[in-house]
């Protein structure tokens, strides 16, 4: 399993996402699949109303809690100081826990401060009920303003990013400061896979697109992914990234057949 160094945590670049799922029964199946296929990082959040069937996969699995590295996400709705606070209790008891590994900002919230949001996850962390504070959907300029707000690093920003959706300046940013990009949608609910550099690259080494693009994701510095499905059958697809490599050359073939490579991001990425 390959990891990222964000901020001095290791945490496994490769996780697995709860988004669009909308029965519990069917969240809890695919949770647990994605555990017996060896995924360790598990993505949820409070909007996302899948806690609960996380918590429930993990107690019926045979993994220790000790080896996950659980995420979730304050809603919208959960930003000022007092609902962060209770909302996070929720959360702890939805997902049957005593820590959540990583808390993140969901998204910008115009009606309340990030420094307000922030200054309650900083007492989270202290408290011992979260480890790690994060931000999702932030830009460049707002995810610096977060790193000024919070005493605690800012390990990741979670964002949209795919071939068809590039984050190239957020990218550079995480490379520069350390920080993990965390990638979802990396399959861009389908249409990314329509990349005809996909199918070639994948051709050549007995792999599908889906996995093809994921790799593509893993193998940039600073980049984790959390694909998810409600298949058993693709959950564990997804997850058979780790017995082949993209050349050099392939992948730059993706970034050039995508948009470009600008010069700064060639060689931030070596290649």
């Amino acid at each position: 399993m390959l990891s990222v160094i964000a901020r001095g945590v290791e945490i496994p670049a490769l996780g697995f996402g709860t988004a669009r799922m909308d029965d519990h029964d069917e969240r809890v199946r695919a949770i647990s699949a994605a555990l017996e296929a060896g995924y360790r990082h598990l993505d949820t959040a409070q909007v996302y109303g899948s806690e609960p069937a996380v918590g429930e996969a993990i107690r019926e699995s045979d993994v220790a809690r000790e080896e996950l590295f659980v995420t979730t996400k304050l809603a919208d709705g959960n930003r000022a100081y007092d609902d962060v606070i209770d909302s996070v209790h929720e959360s702890l008891e939805h997902l049957e826990m005593e820590t959540i590994d990583l808390l993140l900002i969901h998204s910008p919230n115009d009606e309340v401060s990030h420094e307000e949001t922030l200054d309650a996850m900083n007492e989270l962390r202290e408290d011992g009920l979260v480890e790690h504070l994060g931000v999702s959907n932030f830009s460049v300029d707002q995810t610096r303003e977060a790193v000024a707000h919070s005493e605690a690093p800012i390990v990741t920003n979670q964002v949209e990013y795919h071939v068809h959706h590039r984050q190239d300046d957020l990218l550079e940013y995480c490379i520069d400061e350390g920080m993990m990009l965390t990638a979802y949608s990396p399959l861009g609910v389908g249409d990314a896979l329509d990349a005809d550099v996909l199918h070639e690259i994948g051709d050549r080494h007995g792999k599908t697109p889906a996995q093809v693009a994921i790799r593509w994701l893993l193998q940039q510095p600073q980049v984790s992914t959390i694909p998810m499905s409600s298949s058993p059958e693709h959950v564990r697809e997804n997850f058979d990234v780790f017995d082949f490599e993209l050349t050099g050359e392939e992948m730059r073939d993706v970034f050039r057949d995508t948009g470009g490579l600008p010069d700064d991001l060639a060689r931030k990425l070596d290649l």
